[in-house]
């Protein structure tokens, strides 16, 4: 009987993480498998409506994607979604270091404030943002474009250097700062080498952000300069093109590729700690 017992107290733990596992495989294929259903759309031969299964393959509604209206949107969001990126990272960084080492009156409020993007709803910042760009004239502006979406943007890029900054060694600056090395040759040299990951991370997510937004976008729109998101619902609201799915099938693959770099990121990183 004991011999039982013991035998069964070494397979539960195995048997816990197999359905752990499978119930993992579930849910994400719950969520995923319907999201898959718009590739074979993509590659459907007919160009007037959504049909599935397909009644034959064509690479028609790409070559549709790839000229006029729906390239100039897709490069319109790859443009804003780079300077984004580029500004955030920046930004997000310093706001982080900034953060976690100083201390002023006020620092709590400073901090709520910054990562209101996450909490407030999209719609809600998408009207304030709307009414100030209004009176400032950017609207439908790409400085009005990169700077509404990197308030969506900063958080990401915040969040995720501050993680990487609570299991950073301070010692090793001070050594730096002690052999003689200037606030900025510390930074470059000792500083985000070890918070790179995080970084890192941040620009994709910050990336992500902004490609991907659209309620934002829908209020800053304007006839000479919209984003592939806002053109993807102007699509499925008015005329329900399906090229839509090939631009979907493109923002997936972007996504995709994005979410298993952001995790081999972090794994090399817990490695290395």
């Amino acid at each position: 009987m004991k011999s039982m017992e013991k035998s069964l107290r070494r397979s539960s733990p195995s048997v816990g993480r197999i359905l752990l596992a499978v119930a993992a495989f579930l849910i994400a294929a719950w969520m995923i498998v319907p999201t898959l259903v718009i590739i074979p759309l993509s590659f459907s031969s007919s160009e007037a409506s959504f049909v599935f299964p397909p009644p034959g393959w064509s690479l028609a509604l790409y070559e549709n994607l790839s000229g006029g209206a729906w390239r100039d949107a897709a490069l319109n969001s790859i443009k804003i979604a780079a300077v984004v990126t580029v500004l955030t990272t920046i930004l997000g960084t310093a706001a982080a270091l900034g953060l976690d080492r100083s201390k002023f009156p006020g620092k709590g409020l400073v901090t709520g404030s910054l990562f209101a993007p996450l909490i407030v709803p999209t719609s809600i910042l998408a009207i304030g943002i709307y009414a100030v760009f209004l009176n400032w004239k950017l609207n439908g502006t790409f400085i009005g474009f990169v700077l509404a979406h990197s308030v969506v943007a900063l958080p990401m890029v915040l969040v995720s250097v501050s993680s990487s900054l609570r299991v950073f060694d301070r010692n090793q600056e001070n050594a730096a700062a002690s052999l003689g090395a200037s606030p900025l040759t510390t930074f470059m040299s000792v500083t985000l080498p070890q918070i790179r990951s995080g970084v890192v991370t941040g620009a994709v997510l910050a990336f992500l952000a902004s490609f991907d937004e659209v309620v934002i976008s829908l209020f800053l729109a304007s006839p000479r300069l919209q984003t592939l998101p806002v053109l993807m619902f102007s699509s499925m609201r008015r005329e329900l093109d399906p090229t839509v799915a090939a631009a979907a099938v493109v923002v997936f693959a972007l996504a995709a590729i994005a979410i298993p770099i952001v995790a081999l990121i972090q794994t090399r990183n817990h490695h290395v700690r």
